[in-house]
């Protein structure tokens, strides 16, 4: 066949068009959403007063945040998830973005902000909000993910949708003073060592960072996506660390203390290790490793039409530098094909990737593997469970796999 007389797939979303509307230039019936006026062309609209905070058109009132009741005892302690398969791009709109409490969120209002930091330093100093707005500011987007994300997941396919298995992560634009700058104002003492951080509310939240990594990219935030953290997000100032663990982005940030070694909170020593089969325990493992997951389709997000052009699009992220490649496999991992990432790959940030395909309406097994800048590669689920075993809770980065069927519906599945 000739290259003239290949369909290509303006023909075929066309045809599959006529066909789906009965338009009047294949199939001679009139659509009416086309040929006639309708209600909304034959009066005024809202004023721009009517929102003076825009909130979303109620037709996308199902892109909400959710949470699974039988994960805590409690809301206040707790955590929800970010609608993913129903966004595109990278950045995560704040009202989105998955939320995880320690004893609920606080109410602190800027006048009464105070950010402390003392210990191994040369001048103890208190900043107010103002004054942190007077130092010099940066940019950045960076994800920021629970590391217990997908650890449902360990013992088998559990929770049905991207939202739930994987939604435990934003992606925001966050605009702050670096650590190092306010540390170099109290003039850091070189016995420093570690810093020992700890939040406003009730929880405290203390958490131990070593020093290389609060001297290297570790933020002072107050904005995220242009706007000021949303109440939940530790409004008015958090902590960003990139690319690690999000219980170490300590929020409605209250002191800083530089020690020469590490003060472990009961909860850190607790609950953020992991016993592995042997025995043995895994501490300390803050960097999220190379993940990515299939958005669309997904069981959140079926395919709405039959057999013809499908775009397969998900998310990619690794803590250790920037996502430099996505491959796709539509059987399970027996092939796979090299997805197009939207953009080059950036560090400690998402990555939107999509594979544009034409579905001849079979079964599916859908997975993305994520490769990163380090070279590193994301494992299965049995490359995972057979160093770590059954026990693990954090740090489950395994590849997914969703079940798509003929009729369109997916289910999270495993494969062997």
């Amino acid at each position: 066949m000739s290259d003239l007389h290949k369909p290509n797939r303006r023909a075929v979303l066309a045809g599959g068009a006529a066909i789906a509307a009965g338009s009047a230039a294949y199939a001679g019936a009139p659509d009416p959403l086309i040929t006639e006026t309708r209600d909304w062309a034959k009066s005024l609209g809202d004023g721009v007063d009517a929102t003076p905070y825009g909130l979303p058109i109620r037709f996308e009132d199902d892109v909400i945040r959710r949470n699974v009741e039988w994960l805590t005892a409690d809301t206040i302690s707790s955590i929800n998830f970010t609608p993913i398969h129903a966004l595109d791009g990278t950045i995560t709109p704040q009202g989105c973005a998955f939320e995880r409490h320690h004893s609920g969120a606080i109410e602190l209002a800027k006048q009464d902000y105070r950010l402390m930091i003392n210990g191994m330093v040369d001048r103890p100093l208190i900043f107010t909000y103002a004054d942190l707005e007077r130092f010099p500011r940066e940019n950045h987007v960076y994800f920021c993910e629970c590391a217990a994300n997908s650890g449902m997941e360990w013992a088998g396919a559990q929770l049905n949708g991207a939202q739930f298995t994987h939604g435990m992560i934003h992606n925001m634009e966050y605009t702050g003073v670096p650590l190092r700058s306010l540390l170099e104002e109290a003039g850091l003492q070189t016995a420093g060592k570690w810093i020992f951080v700890e939040g406003a509310d009730a929880s405290g939240n203390g958490r131990s960072i070593p020093m290389e990594k609060a001297l290297d990219d570790v933020l002072v935030a107050f904005k995220a996506n242009g706007e000021a953290l949303r109440k939940e997000h530790g409004y008015p100032v958090r902590l960003i660390v990139p690319g690690w663990e999000g219980n170490m982005w300590v929020k409605w940030l209250r002191r800083i203390e530089v020690t020469d070694q590490p003060v472990e909170s009961r909860e850190e020593t607790s609950k953020y290790t992991d016993t592995l089969a042997d025995g043995r325990s895994r501490k300390w493992t803050w960097v999220m490793d190379a993940k990515s997951v299939i958005t669309a389709p997904s069981p959140q997000s079926p395919i709405a039409h039959g057999p013809g052009p499908l775009v397969i699009t998900g998310l990619a992220w690794s803590g250790r530098g920037a996502i430099t490649r996505v491959d796709v496999s539509l059987d399970g991992g027996a092939n796979w094909q090299t997805a197009r990432l939207a953009q080059p790959g950036r560090k400690m940030a998402m990555s939107r990737f999509y594979l544009d395909i034409d579905w001849d309406g079979s079964d599916m097994l859908l997975q993305a593997r994520a490769m990163d800048d380090t070279g590193y590669v994301q494992p299965t689920k049995t490359q995972l469970r057979e160093v770590r075993g059954l026990n693990s809770i954090y740090h489950n980065n395994g590849i997914q796999t969703w079940w798509v069927r003929e009729t369109g519906e997916a289910e999270n599945v495993e494969v062997s």
